[in-house]
């Protein structure tokens, strides 16, 4: 069937920026849980140092190999948009690898098509946590 239709995609600053991380970090992940740090925005962690649960979904993978995580109930709530993730100026968590650059990630989000959505449901379920 070819390769799975784009859910998440980054800006060309967000690249530039998780790129940058990298280089500093070793490899990055991303995971996005609704939670209380930062309400939604997307959290850049060095792979390997957040835990991943089994709920959590795999939206798919940014800049290069970058995986980017979405906890289960998150999901349930945008399952229907596609992402684009962003970087502004301002704080935002200092759990996540940006903060330090006085920089934070957040989402751009815009409704699936049409198409966009038949295509989404004839392809396997995403990927899970601990899979």
């Amino acid at each position: 069937m070819g390769a799975r239709a784009d859910r998440v995609e980054l800006t060309a600053a967000a690249e530039d920026l998780v790129r940058r991380l990298a280089a500093l970090n070793g490899p990055v992940m991303f995971h996005q849980s609704g939670g209380c740090c930062d309400g939604s925005s997307p959290m850049c962690y060095p792979r390997g140092e957040f835990t991943v649960g089994a709920s959590d979904v795999l939206l798919g993978r940014v800049a290069g190999d970058t995986p980017f995580w979405m906890s289960a109930d998150q999901y349930a709530y945008w399952r229907h948009t596609h992402l684009t993730v962003d970087v502004v100026a301002g704080r935002g968590s200092g759990f996540s690898l940006e903060a330090p650059e006085g920089v934070r990630f957040l989402i751009r989000s815009r409704l699936l098509t049409d198409e966009e959505i038949d295509r989404l449901a004839q392809e396997p379920p995403l990927p899970r946590g601990g899979h």
